[in-house]
Order: C-alpha cells, then sequence, then structure tokens
C-alpha cells in the first residue's frame, strides 16, 4: 500500500519539534504495517477546527489522482477537529480510494470501530471547544486586571514579567514627538518621512509608514485607555500622551476627514470646514487658479459647483474672505464690552455649575455644628461609650467631606474674573498678519460663515444680536488694516460686491465651550505666551479640562 503523512500543529502550545514527532511515529507505524510513505503534507501554526489549511486542502485535491491508499496521521484530531469537516474529507477520501488511518489509535474495521472512531471524533471536538472557551475566560481574566494578552505589542510600550503595560522610555519620546508635531499641524506624510529620514524604526524594526502612523494617532490606548475585545478600561495603562493633547488630534483628524484635500494645499485655507455657500448650504472649498501672466489666485468655491451640481455661486477670493473674517472678529467678537459682559456671565456659571459643592459644605457646616455640640457635651462632663462612638463618627464624616470638596474643586477648579478677562484679552493684542494667530482665533470664535451674493451672515460661539455691515463700512476696516480694497471677488473676473453682514451670535454656546473647555482657548489663543506669568491655577485647568469635539 502507498500512503502520505498528514501532520498538523496549532498556535496554542505546540512548537516546531512536534511535527517530526508526529512524523517519526508515523514511518515506524508504516514501516510495521508495510505501507510505502510517499511523500508527508505539513500545515504549520494553524487549527484544526477550520478546513481552510493550505497543505490540507492540497492534499484532499491530489488524492483525486489515485497516487495513495492511506492518509497515516499521527491522532484522528490532527485530521480535524469537527466532526462534520472530518466525515465530509473522509467521504471524498473513500471516493478517491484512500482512508484515513491513525498511527497511535488502534481502530479496527468492524462495526465497533465504527463507533470508536465517533467517539474519539466527538471528543476531539469536545476538548477543541472546551479548551476554545477556556482560553476566552483566561484573556477576559487578563483583560480586566490590564494585563498584556500577547499579539503584536503598540509601540511605545513593553510588558513587564507580571504582563502589565510599562512605558518604553526609548520608543515612548517618538509617540510623543508625532503627536504634538500633528497637533500642531505636521501632515501625516511629512512626519513619516522626517522619521524615516532619521532612521528611527518601528517595534518591527522596519520604517514607518503613513497608514500605520494614522492607526497610532486614532490608538486610545497611548492616552491610557486599555482595551481588549469588549474589555475597555480608563486608565488602566500608562498614559504615554494627555487626554487634552490626543483630543486636539482628534479634533485635527476629523477636521481632515471633511477636508481631505486640505493636508494636501501647499495653501493653508483658514475658512476650511467653517464657510459655507449661502444659497445651497455645501462647504466651500479651496481652490486655485493660474491667470494668462502666470500668476496664481486662490480663492473658495461652492463644492457643489466644483462637483457641477446644482448651484451657481461665484467664488470669492481667499485673501479677502479671510481679511474680511479676521478683521471683523476682531473688532466686534473681541470688543471690550462683550469680554466684560461674558466673563461676568462665566463667573456666574461657574457658581451655579457644579451643584455638588453646595451640598458637601452644606454637609459639613451641619457636620461641624454636631461635632461641636459634642464637644459642649463632654467639657460639661457628659461622657459615655455611646458620646465617644458618635463624636468618631462625625469626625470621620468631616474628613470625607472635606476630601469630597477638594476632589470637586480639583475636577473644576474656579476661574476668578480676572483670569478670564486676561485668556480672552490676549487675542486682542495677536499679530493679525500670522497665519497661526488667524487660525487660532477662527477656530476659537467662529463657528460658521454663510456667504451670499449680498451678504455675509456670521455665527460665533456667542450671542449679540444681529448687525447689517455696509460695504463702506468694511472697507473701512479693511483699509485701516491692511490698506486692501474690495474688488475682485474672484478670479479671473472682478465685481464690485455690496456686502451686508448678519452677525447671530450665541452667547449661552459660548459660555458653555468657554467653562468646559478652557484648554482649547488657551492652546488656541495663547501659544507663544510665557508659561512664567500663568498662575499655578491657570495649569491645573488646562491639565483637567476634556476638550469638546466642534458641533
Amino acid at each position: 500500500m502507498n500512503g502520505v503523512i498528514y501532520a498538523r500543529y496549532s498556535s496554542d502550545n505546540q512548537r516546531e519539534e512536534s511535527i517530526e514527532g508526529q512524523i517519526r511515529e508515523c514511518m515506524e507505524f508504516a514501516t510495521h504495517k508495510g505501507i510505502t510513505i510517499l511523500g508527508s503534507y505539513i500545515d504549520r501554526a494553524l487549527s484544526a477546527r477550520t478546513d481552510n489549511r493550505p497543505e490540507f486542502q492540497r492534499m484532499i485535491k491530489d488524492s483525486a489522482k489515485g497516487l495513495f491508499d492511506v492518509v497515516l496521521v499521527w491522532k484522528l484530531d490532527r485530521f480535524a477537529r469537527d466532526r462534520y469537516d472530518s466525515a465530509h474529507y473522509k467521504m471524498i477520501l473513500r471516493k478517491n480510494g484512500a482512508k484515513v488511518v491513525s498511527a497511535k489509535e488502534n481502530i479496527s474495521e468492524g462495526p465497533e470501530g465504527i463507533i470508536l472512531e465517533s467517539m474519539l471524533e466527538g471528543y476531539a471536538e469536545y476538548y477543541s471547544a472546551e479548551l476554545s472557551e477556556k482560553i476566552l475566560r483566561g484573556l477576559k481574566e487578563n483583560a480586566l486586571k490590564c494585563k498584556y494578552n500577547g499579539g503584536g505589542m503598540c509601540i511605545g510600550y513593553k510588558a513587564n514579567e507580571q504582563q502589565q503595560f510599562e512605558i518604553d522610555e526609548e520608543k515612548a519620546p517618538i509617540i510623543r514627538e508625532v503627536f504634538v508635531r500633528y497637533a500642531e499641524g505636521e501632515t501625516v506624510r511629512e512626519i513619516c518621512k522626517d522619521l524615516n529620514d532619521r532612521g528611527l524604526k518601528n517595534n518591527k524594526g522596519i520604517p514607518f509608514k503613513e497608514n500605520a502612523l494614522s492607526w497610532m494617532l486614532r490608538n486610545e490606548r497611548y492616552k491610557g485607555v486599555y482595551s481588549h475585545g469588549e474589555v475597555k478600561i480608563e486608565g488602566g495603562i500608562p498614559a504615554i500622551v494627555s487626554p487634552e493633547l490626543f483630543a486636539r488630534v482628534q479634533e485635527r483628524t476629523e477636521k481632515n476627514k471633511k477636508a481631505p484635500a486640505r493636508e494636501k494645499a501647499k495653501v493653508n485655507y483658514l475658512l476650511t470646514t467653517k464657510l459655507f455657500c449661502g444659497k445651497c448650504g455645501a462647504y466651500m472649498v479651496g481652490e486655485s487658479g493660474t491667470s494668462r501672466n502666470g500668476n496664481t489666485h486662490y480663492y473658495y468655491k461652492c463644492s457643489n459647483v466644483k462637483r457641477r451640481k446644482v448651484c451657481d455661486k461665484k467664488s470669492v477670493k481667499k485673501e479677502w474672505i479671510e481679511d474680511f473674517v479676521v478683521l471683523f472678529t476682531m473688532k466686534h467678537a473681541l470688543a471690550d464690552r462683550t469680554i466684560d459682559r461674558i466673563s461676568n456671565d462665566i463667573v456666574d456659571l461657574q457658581s451655579r455649575e457644579n451643584l455638588l459643592l453646595p451640598s458637601f459644605r452644606q454637609q459639613l457646616e451641619a457636620t461641624q455644628k454636631g461635632i461641636d455640640n459634642m464637644l459642649n457635651a463632654i467639657q460639661q462632663g457628659v461622657l459615655t461609650s455611646s458620646t465617644k462612638e458618635r463624636l468618631e463618627e462625625l469626625e470621620a464624616t468631616r474628613e470625607e467631606l472635606n476630601l469630597s470638596i477638594l476632589q470637586a474643586e480639583l475636577e473644576k477648579p474656579l476661574l476668578d474674573k480676572e483670569k478670564i478677562v486676561f485668556w480672552m484679552s490676549r487675542f486682542k493684542s495677536g499679530d493679525i498678519n500670522s497665519p497661526a494667530f488667524r487660525q487660532r482665533l477662527i477656530d476659537s470664535f467662529v463657528n460658521s460663515v454663510y456667504l451670499y451674493d449680498d451678504k455675509v451672515v456670521f455665527t460665533y460661539n456667542f450671542k449679540d444680536g444681529t448687525q447689517t455691515v455696509t460695504l463702506a463700512e468694511i472697507q473701512a476696516i479693511l483699509e485701516q488694516n491692511s490698506g486692501s480694497d474690495l474688488i475682485g471677488c474672484a478670479p479671473p473676473n472682478t465685481q464690485n460686491t455690496r456686502l451686508n453682514s448678519g452677525c447671530s451670535f450665541s452667547h449661552t454656546r459660548f459660555l458653555h465651550v468657554f467653562t468646559t473647555n478652557p484648554l482649547r482657548f488657551a492652546l488656541l489663543g495663547f501659544a507663544g505666551a510665557p508659561f512664567g506669568i500663568w498662575p499655578a491655577l491657570i495649569l491645573s485647568v488646562l491639565s483637567e479640562r476634556r476638550l469638546l469635539s466642534r458641533n
């Protein structure tokens, strides 16, 4: 009889050496039975619970050639751990004139052999299913303890002897650098190229790739979130980047999803995702064109016009609309009376938004009063075991309330009016010719700008009524600051356009963003300010507050 050997080991706890052992024992069995072995089919690190095994399928296909009569396996579970797969492929082999023989399991040819073989196959499937269940249960238990569960290790981390995550101090600086550079405006392509030019490698020892870098910027593990399957634990592992920096990166990533060409543009369009067509409501996106004399013009164009859909909105010059938005915002959104009113409202809002602190302080006052009464009773000679016990309970309650008050104050520290005015006033002294400042100003205050043929409608993050701005007033604002004029709405044709601006401000929205998100204002509004002049309270606020997504 001619035969072949099929050997396999899974990825559970077996090694390459198990293949050698299987083949050796199969060869000994073949010699004893007088079977001539023509060759071997070997699948490495593949489970028998599936038939998706390359060498196994090749063996089944080769059986149709009629070259061998026996498929010799060390045990039947090497052939398959699924009863249906086992029965299916054994039937195919029988049609091709071959049968499966186990070298270690003595199965007779009679009826009792059929029973024994089915029992062995059923036990193999049961064992596989039970083992899988145990493995999954063990993985979940490890996950609940925030342990490393195998697989690829994220760059910047390593596992200690207890399988707990630790920061890899050699690689972690690379992660921090990537996050900071992306948050400050560099593209993934630029960062990736620079890392590779410097000869830096990932955990596998190969150069960085853009897709891997993009995935890294979205990985919550870097802000300390442990996740495995359905298990997700905040603060489960050491954080490499702060939650605030991570949120800034996600904000920019989300922004680039809405305007993917933004990352590729050579010129920064400040109003991307904020400028809308007044006629159809679609985004107005950056465009450029070259005139006959070779000059390049930059402008905003309705995306529906760009896609040749139904809209006839004319394009507008980039420099003109950006200058107008910046200067108008500086003049009206940062007026002294506006800053003063907003500061007063924020101070008032802070006193009302935390409902726990007044309750804690009221309980603390009542507890302290109880302690004083107990001490007065003791001074008058009333001292029993119950008196002492009650005093200890009140003192313990006082300590807990003091701790709760401190935690509440740390979670949301109060800002006084002077600090709020200082933060907002920093924008007034900014350099309007600086692209970085212009971007910070727009990101902080401007929610949306709707551009019509005869007017511009602003929506800011605070409410201050509506206002109509005539062409003469707009001309005065622009000339006062830059000497520019209003001719030429869009290249190559030029035209004079009378603009009226209805400015709708949402005061409540601004209060909500400012009080819950001072970090965004600080990072966007005061980049470059000396850190020595920032009070400790500001730093604590910046480290504790979470960024809000821009709606």
